[in-house]
């Protein structure tokens, strides 16, 4: 056990180090951050809009206005959450490097609109919404991380106006933002221009064909979701977080899926995905937080009668039901214990085999593509990220059983373990 542990973090921590220290991922890990309370905010109208039997209790045309009515609350957030990303990454890429973080964020998301095609209407160019949500996330991300570096590179050059003493602030930093945003805006439409001569028509063609697609539809596979599943158990092992390190890599892939299958729920449609950002965040994460700890409380209240994880039973429950399982992670603790390595490892993932295969079968609703807040108590999120269906908080329980059943006989050797050393302890007192 030692030897393969030594293995795993000889191979393992570099990696990790390297990708959390990553400024490109941790860029796009924020920039989702700054998203996330608008997408938050749209998803909890789009479960207020479709609440179980209201088109029966007010009848279908006053359901019908209804609806409408709350409709821009998730068509200004949910529906353009690419430009909200893009925003959030330009403005963190500046950051990074000590600019002026906020023009970050404008060259990022002017630099995107330059790229993205318009669909004539008479004499009004119109962006369809799909080219802001899902369909255009990935152009969104190259778009921002490109036209970032590109703009702090015609700073450090130092191709701005330098404006004299006493004019306003405000004016003097917008005056030295110039000559970098046009120049990098010029080399996009450049970029427009020329793509226009391809096949392809547009980058975003060429992104979507070549790169997203192929990216999605591994993303929202089976394996690629246990490879995920096991990396965040393992960099968690290794005290790495590593929920972090992952969604920076599989964000944009669980995003584009979870944008797909909202559009369906909203025209009525059958959901196209299994695996999307809620089906990690509701069912593997949203069980107590990483690893589903909020079974490995109840266990220990069920079977353990050491005083030491009584007490931490009591001290982690509360911060469980809200998917906080610090205390638990350290006080049991999971770290660098090759007590729990196994079931720490194994649980999720049977949890995300039997969820997968559960949802393909129609066992369990799919997730419906809404944001339910990741401190929403387990069994309330289940509910709701599935569109109000009382399967999904029924398939969090079967979950939860899961990891039940398969933590208890080694928290048991564990219980054993601290119960005779508290024995020992109290002998000789």
């Amino acid at each position: 056990m030692n030897k393969f542990m030594s293995v795993l973090e000889d191979i393992l921590l570099p990696i990790a180090d390297k990708l959390n220290n990553n400024r490109y991922l941790t860029a796009l890990r924020n920039g989702f951050m700054v998203a996330l309370p608008l997408i938050i905010f749209g998803s909890i109208f789009v479960v207020i809009a479709n609440l179980p039997f209201l088109d029966r209790l007010i009848g279908e045309e006053a359901y019908a206005t209804y609806q409408n009515a709350l409709g821009p609350a998730s068509a200004a957030t949910l529906s353009i959450m690419g430009l909200f990303v893009i925003i959030g990454i330009g403005f963190k890429m500046v950051e990074q490097r000590g600019g002026e973080s906020i023009y970050g964020g404008v060259v990022a998301l002017a630099s995107f609109l330059v790229l993205t095609p318009q669909i004539l209407e008479e004499t009004t160019g119109v962006i369809p919404t799909s080219a802001l949500g899902a369909e255009g996330m990935f152009l969104g991300i190259f778009t921002a991380f490109i036209s970032a570096e590109l703009y702090q590179l015609f700073v450090r050059k130092n191709l701005t106006i330098k404006m004299p003493a006493g004019v306003p602030d405000a004016v003097s930093r917008s005056f030295s933002a110039l000559i970098p945003i046009t120049l990098t805006l010029s080399v996009f439409l450049l970029i427009r221009v020329a793509f226009s001569f391809t096949a392809f028509e547009t980058v975003q063609n060429f992104i979507y064909t070549l790169i997203q697609q192929p990216l999605t539809a591994l993303g929202s596979g089976l394996p690629a979701t246990i490879i995920a599943v096991l990396l965040i158990q393992v960099f968690w092992f290794f005290g790495l977080h590593g929920q972090i390190i992952i969604n920076s890599v599989f964000d944009p892939i669980w995003y584009s899926l979870n944008e797909q299958n909202l559009s369906a729920f909203q025209s009525g449609e059958e959901l196209p995905n299994i695996v999307t950002k809620q089906f990690m965040d509701t069912f593997i994460v949203g069980i107590g937080g990483s690893g589903m700890t909020l079974a490995v409380i109840a266990a220990i209240f069920v079977v353990t009668k050491s005083r030491q994880l009584r007490e931490l039973g009591k001290l982690g429950g509360p911060a469980g039901i809200f998917n906080v399982n610090e205390p638990v992670i350290f006080g049991l603790p999971i770290i660098m214990n090759p007590l729990v390595i196994i079931p720490w490892l194994l649980a999720p993932v049977i949890v995300a085999i039997v969820t997968y295969f559960a949802m393909d079968l129609g066992f369990a609703p799919r997730p419906a593509g809404l944001i339910v807040p990741w401190t929403t108590p387990a069994l309330l999120s289940g509910y709701l990220a599935t569109g109000n269906n009382i399967m999904g908080a029924v398939m969090q329980l079967i979950n939860m059983a899961i990891v039940f059943v398969i933590w208890l006989p080694f928290l048991k050797v564990l219980d054993n373990q601290y119960y005779r050393e508290e024995q020992s302890v109290q002998a000789t007192a």
